[in-house]
């Protein structure tokens, strides 16, 4: 179905709304997704305050041409639609997590990351990264572990005198 010339300048007029106001854009790839298996990708997207916006190719090259990213963008094929957010890893991140149940379905092709075209590889190494709160848990395991252990020796060694 065709889209008139004042439709697309909306489409594409909101996309370079979103595309400003995100930090970090995933291509996705959704050939073959059911209306139900959209709807729990929205909304688990939603729940991350990811957004998610599906729009013909050609538009979002368009819009994508106005930004003045770096490098080259990633091939866009298939039915493509864009995750974004103001958190730089949420949208990789949770593309991931839903592709890992319905990966035939659920591809990432690519993205925008820190104002630069990324590939699909780059784009599975960023949502590899934890979320801030498991970072923050890491962190303090791992200064807490010395004074765990050191606690350990010295519990050892007032046994040994005891």
């Amino acid at each position: 179905m065709a889209i008139s010339k004042e439709k697309k300048g909306e489409i594409i007029s909101k996309m370079k709304g979103v595309l400003a106001d995100a930090k970090s854009v995933v291509f996705v790839n959704f050939h073959g997704l059911t209306v139900a298996e959209e709807r729990e990708l929205r909304s688990s997207l939603r729940k991350e305050n990811v957004g998610y916006m599906v729009a013909k190719k050609t538009l979002i090259k368009r819009a994508l041409g106005e930004q003045g990213y770096k490098g080259e963008l990633p091939e866009l094929d298939g039915e493509v639609a864009l995750a974004y957010g103001v958190d730089e890893l949420a949208p990789a991140r949770e593309v991931a997590n839903f592709a890992k149940t319905h990966g035939e379905h659920v591809q990432m092709l690519g993205g925008m990351f820190s104002g630069a075209y990324m590939n699909k590889s780059e784009m599975g190494e960023i949502a590899a990264i934890p979320g801030m709160l498991t970072l923050r848990a890491q962190f303090v395991n791992l200064i807490n572990s010395p004074i765990q252990r050191f606690a350990v020796v010295i519990d050892a060694i007032a046994k040994s005198k005891a």
